[in-house]
């Protein structure tokens, strides 16, 4: 939960105390970063308000936007005291979900959610109604799907199928009206391996099924005056835990990736826990991926832009087979 502006803010552990990052405008000849030769230095010179080594500086102030959590959707939980982080900021509230289930009732179902995590999506579209199958290649994070699905009832869990597979070497053996890349799960797939899970995702669509995505579209120019940023959130948590979580984003424009390390700090009323997760993604170019989904027999047919800052948005797209 993004902390609106206007109201008291609670005290963030001193060793997690996020850079407040400035603001970009590429019309700003004073702007540190303007002008060329910038473009260079992929992230080497320390980032306002960090120290030598990289690291966040302590009281530099809050960060109240984006009010998205970009590449969080592929963090795995990797323990047991990890889980509550990744499931908590994943579900099973986020907005988006009405966004895809109303998609969904256009289209019908069997539903493909690609890269499922614990069920964010396929569990309420199971409650639904839908037939959904879901695909990650996270053993435990289906195993949770399957038990959440199962605590509901056997009408949902007999609703969901689990299929545990990487989505780079993806091969799909049902056809479903509506298949999902959720949660910017595109930019988790290698550029390389993009196209052909589009067309095996396209293969097995019905007439008139739909592919929805989204991503988030970066501004190239503030990539490279910026390429290391971070923010601080807090995670909502109802059992007296206090959570904050500090996210750091670093931009190699050579390989057009980006890797983000997410620092929990949750203090309860006898002591302090720290974890720290990290996701690789890639930046995705929006023509580069309109043209890898004509190429796999997939047209654009709608697509939808949320402002998150200055320079970076959300783009969902819902694409249809070709007739």
């Amino acid at each position: 939960m993004h902390t609106p502006s206007g109201t008291s803010l609670p005290v963030v552990p001193a060793a997690l105390a996020p850079v407040l990052p400035c603001r970009y405008d590429p019309h700003d000849p004073h702007h540190p970063h303007h002008g060329p030769g910038h473009g260079h230095h992929h992230g080497h010179a320390p980032h306002h308000g960090a120290d030598a080594h990289g690291a966040p500086a302590p009281g530099a102030g809050i960060r109240l936007r984006p009010d998205t959590l970009p590449g969080l959707e592929t963090v795995a939980a990797t323990d047991p005291d990890a889980v509550w982080l990744h499931d908590a900021l994943l579900g099973p509230h986020s907005a988006d979900i009405v966004r895809y289930l109303g998609l969904a009732r256009s289209t019908g179902g069997p539903v493909l959610d690609l890269g499922s995590g614990a069920g964010r999506l396929a569990v309420p579209f199971a409650r639904h109604g839908f037939a959904v199958e879901a695909v990650d290649r996270d053993g435990p994070a289906l195993e949770r799907l399957e038990t959440w699905a199962r605590r509901i009832g056997p009408q949902v869990a007999g609703l969901v199928v689990t299929t545990r597979a990487d989505l780079t070497e993806l091969r799909l053996h049902g056809d479903y009206r509506l298949a999902l890349l959720a949660g910017a799960m595109v930019s988790a797939v290698p550029p390389d391996a993009r196209p052909g899970l589009l067309r095996e995702i396209a293969s097995h669509l019905g007439a008139g099924g739909a592919l929805a995505l989204d991503y988030t579209a970066h501004l190239v120019p503030g990539l490279i005056a910026e390429p290391q940023r971070t923010w601080a959130f807090q995670v909502p948590r109802f059992d007296g835990v206090d959570e904050w979580v500090v996210a750091r984003q670093n931009f190699d424009m050579r390989t057009m990736s980006e890797r983000i390390t997410y620092y929990a700090a949750r203090t309860g009323k006898l002591s302090t826990e720290r974890v720290v997760l990290s996701t690789d993604k890639w930046i995705v170019d929006g023509d580069h991926l309109a043209a890898e989904l004509h190429s796999a027999g997939l047209h654009i047919e709608g697509r939808r832009r949320h402002r998150i800052d200055d320079r970076t948005e959300s783009v969902l797209l819902v694409c249809r087979t070709d007739d």
